[in-house]
């Protein structure tokens, strides 16, 4: 039996295939993504590298879920029915409007495969989101960057924009942007969303951060997706209520874009427990996100005023997170990092966002007794540079 054996192992491994053979070419030029958000992993240390709410969950979850159990031997609604409803009534769209995810990656993932092509082109900014440009090139299409500057405050240049639109399929922007933080004013937006129209071209708009933001309502485009049938806007729970770990992602366009990408997802995509949970959030606990929010803004002028003071320079952030270079600190971001995490805090290396931003870190805003741990632990970092 063992010569048997033999014989048959040496013959699989003499015929196992290549991977690089098979799989699908527009993968061998999609670099693993990274994200913020590890330290869980890490005994003791406070997260600055990912942008939840401080606050945490509402203390309403584990009810919630508790409460959603008992609809767990069925099928979940394919619809997510009430939740769109919810949704409707909430921002002040139609229910034919909505399209439900598991987390808006989920709908990042949809939209390329709806739209999108081989030898097609989308528009998107950098540094931004990872995760659009990778479900892009999957599609096997390519992607055309709009690279923000810190000569333009790494804002979105809505003349360089729109020349560089010639010829795409859909522009991607990301408001507040993640990593920079910059917000962009809804008639800025609006412009663009206008003007792609008429070329016929799709703007998918990423609003996941903003609702964390107090002038949410002034920015937000999701009641605009009435009046342009070309615009896309996405949103989710995972960091207004602060539950990654409950993947519930929204997503509002004209009712014929819903229909298309509805065609695209993935069946049953949203559980039931996802669903009762979100609809509950949204309907009856808003008013955590609106606290955190408010909290967040004049904890944000404070962290600025204090790490100025301390040496550390950054700019006024128009969110909840900084996003900032090191060049003037005399630090590298793996040391810096390192010394931060020698106090337990945890920050955002930024260099996968390009080799441009090698020298940036983003770090969030919590409350002020965590702000103040921050505070002095970049102290320490600072202790001994020049």
């Amino acid at each position: 039996m063992d010569v048997i054996a033999s014989i048959i192992s040496d013959d699989v491994i003499r015929h196992r295939m290549n991977i690089r053979d098979v799989i699908r070419k527009e993968l061998s030029d999609i670099p693993e993504t990274v994200h913020g958000g590890q330290a869980w992993k890490l005994e003791g240390v406070e997260d600055f590298s990912h942008n939840l709410n401080p606050f945490g969950p509402p203390d309403c979850i584990p009810e919630l879920v508790s409460k959603a159990l008992s609809g767990v031997y069925h099928y979940p609604d394919d619809n997510s029915t009430e939740m769109k409803e919810v949704l409707a009534n909430h921002f002040n769209v139609g229910a034919e409007n909505a399209i439900v995810g598991s987390g808006s990656s989920d709908i990042i993932r949809t939209f390329p495969n709806t739209f999108l092509g081989k030898g097609e082109v989308a528009l998107i900014p950098r540094p931004s989101f990872a995760e659009y440009a990778n479900h892009c090139r999957l599609t096997g299409a390519s992607v055309r960057e709009l690279l923000l500057t810190e000569k333009n405050d790494l804002r979105i240049n809505e003349d360089e924009l729109l020349s560089k639109a010639n010829g795409v399929k859909a522009v991607y922007i990301c408001n507040p942007n993640n990593p920079t933080g910059r917000i962009e004013p809804r008639e800025k937006i609006l412009r663009i969303v206008k003007e792609c129209g008429e070329r016929n071209i799709l703007v998918f708009l990423d609003e996941t951060l903003l609702e964390l933001v107090p002038s949410h309502n002034e920015v937000s485009c999701v009641k605009d997706v009435k009046n342009y049938d070309n615009l896309v806007v996405i949103g989710s729970l995972t960091k207004s209520f602060a539950i990654p770990g409950i993947r519930i992602g929204f997503g509002f366009a004209d009712e014929n874009i819903i229909k298309a990408m509805d065609k695209v997802r993935m069946t049953w995509n949203v559980g039931h427990i996802e669903q009762c949970v979100a609809s509950a959030l949204i309907r009856d606990h808003m008013d955590h996100v609106t606290k955190a929010a408010d909290m967040m803004h004049r904890e944000a002028k404070e962290m600025h005023r204090r790490l100025n003071e301390i040496g550390f320079g950054v700019g006024m952030t128009d969110s909840y997170f900084f996003f900032e270079s090191l060049k003037s600190s005399g630090m590298s971001v793996p040391e810096f990092k390192y010394k931060m995490l020698s106090e337990k805090i945890m920050i955002r290396d930024c260099g996968s966002f390009g080799p441009e931003f090698k020298d940036h870190i983003r770090f969030c805003v919590k409350d002020r007794k965590r702000n103040e741990m921050f505070i002095d632990a970049v102290k320490k970092a600072m202790d001994g540079v020049k």
